[in-house]
């Protein structure tokens, strides 16, 4: 038992043994700092300041261009004046004599204006009328097509049409007749005036009067 007593006394505590050999430990350090700082200013590369120095931009100056003028905004537009209904006295007897064939005879009226004949022949002209004139003979116009159709023409499959002015008098007969629009094909247009030979037509009236006229009418060439 006294032995065991003996070997806990002999045993040192770390507290004790590091303030046994704080002083050493303390004063190595201090020595290896020192050491070490010395030999990093002796190897340490040589610093230099960096040249940071820069050039001033002298600024030029701008003449600025001469102030615009804003012409004044522009007188308003005066108004209208408001219509001033006049005062005056009007008789409310007031009234409209009749008219009567009394007073103004038949026998003592003006006669109508005469219609001025006109001359149609020549150059196409417009001509008033209510009654159209009519084609009489369709069926004799389609063979009249048929038998001009140029045979080269339709053999090759050109097609055309040709626009025909004719002047028809009172009596529905056809007096002349000149192409308005060709086909762009002489031939066709040859044989249109060929087929226009065949037509026939009614007269024409304006109101109950027959009166002539220059209508128009389009020719066809068709292969069918």
């Amino acid at each position: 038992m006294t032995a065991e007593v003996a070997s806990a006394t002999s045993r040192e505590t770390a507290n004790e043994r590091l303030r046994r050999t704080f002083g050493s430990r303390f004063w190595a350090a201090m020595i290896a700092s020192t050491v070490l700082h010395l030999a990093m200013f002796a190897f340490w590369p040589e610093l230099t300041a960096e040249d940071f120095s820069f050039e001033e931009t002298l600024l030029e100056a701008i003449e600025l261009p001469p102030e615009t003028e804003i012409p004044p905004p522009p007188q308003q537009i005066a108004r209208p004046a408001r219509p001033v209904i006049a005062t005056a006295d009007i008789d409310e007897d007031i009234t409209i004599p009749p008219t009567t064939f009394e007073d103004n005879p038949v026998e003592d009226l003006p006669p109508p204006p005469e219609e001025a004949a006109t001359d149609l022949s020549g150059t196409p002209s417009f001509t008033p009328y209510t009654v159209a004139p009519r084609i009489l003979n369709t069926r004799e116009v389609q063979r009249a097509l048929a038998r001009e159709y140029p045979v080269l023409l339709r053999d090759a499959g050109m097609e055309g049409t040709v626009r025909v002015f004719f002047l028809i008098d009172e009596e529905g007969r056809v007096q002349d007749r000149q192409v308005d629009q060709s086909s762009g094909h002489p031939m066709l247009d040859e044989a249109a005036m060929k087929v226009s030979a065949v037509y026939e037509f009614s007269p024409a009236q304006n109101r109950d009067k027959n009166v002539a006229v220059w209508v128009a009418f389009s020719i066809v060439f068709q292969v069918r």
